[in-house]
């Protein structure tokens, strides 16, 4: 049996590339707000910046000092609100509060505590269906979800020396979508929606679409 043969393998010249190390990788991600129950009964908020979906499964990678992730562990009820770009104050306004009370010693140079995350925001809370937990009614997009495994994140020293993180699997129960997205019954209109990115602690929204891929329905 005869091999192709190998493509030739390009050798880049040192002014190319510059081999450095980011303190993060967010090279362009969604941002979402989590809602997760309190042990009070009331709502938490986190602005989150990495996520990712696949089918119905959606996996949040938190760190271990958060109030969101605490709340997981003892209920795995949640929201995970996705924000449209109109709403980067808003997320600006939570970024800084944290539903820890006392404030853990590493974050409070950064951080203060605040219970009330809705009221701190500007954010209205909506009755969920199928969860508890309420959802964020200026978000155009509400996931309702179920958290059914939390993985810990192990040998990672970069994502923070005394805590670490966490892998968060969370099962989706119900999509709302604002209606002026929805294109068919069950299809959101891509040339009208737009999250809210987040690349290298920057807000941005999309620009014009590019190209579809083969698999698009609409």
């Amino acid at each position: 049996m005869t091999s192709s043969p190998a493509a030739p393998v390009s050798v880049a010249s040192e002014t190319e590339f510059a081999t450095i190390a980011p303190k993060i990788l967010y090279f362009g991600t969604p941002v979402a707000i989590v809602s997760t129950a309190n042990e009070d009964g009331t709502a938490n908020l986190a602005p989150i910046s990495s996520f990712w979906a696949l089918g119905w499964t959606v996996v949040l990678g938190l760190l271990r000092d958060t109030k969101t992730l605490q709340n997981f562990e003892a209920n795995p009820e949640c929201v995970i609100n996705i924000p449209s770009p109109d709403l980067w104050r808003q997320i600006e306004k939570l970024a800084p509060l944290t539903g820890l009370d006392p404030v853990p010693a590493e974050k409070a140079p950064k951080f203060h505590s605040e219970r009330d995350k809705f009221a701190a925001a500007q954010l209205t809370p909506l009755r969920s269906e199928c969860v508890a937990v309420p959802r964020v009614k200026e978000c155009p997009a509400q996931l309702e979800g179920r958290a059914r495994k939390i993985h810990a994140l192990v040998g990672e020293p970069r994502l923070h020396a005394l805590t670490g993180g966490a892998a968060v699997e969370v099962e989706i129960l119900r999509v709302h979508v604002r209606r002026d997205f929805v294109l068919e019954e069950h299809h959101i209109d891509p040339a009208k929606w737009q999250p809210l990115i987040y690349n290298f602690r920057h807000y941005f929204g999309l620009g014009e679409e590019l190209g579809r891929t083969f698999r698009a329905e609409v």
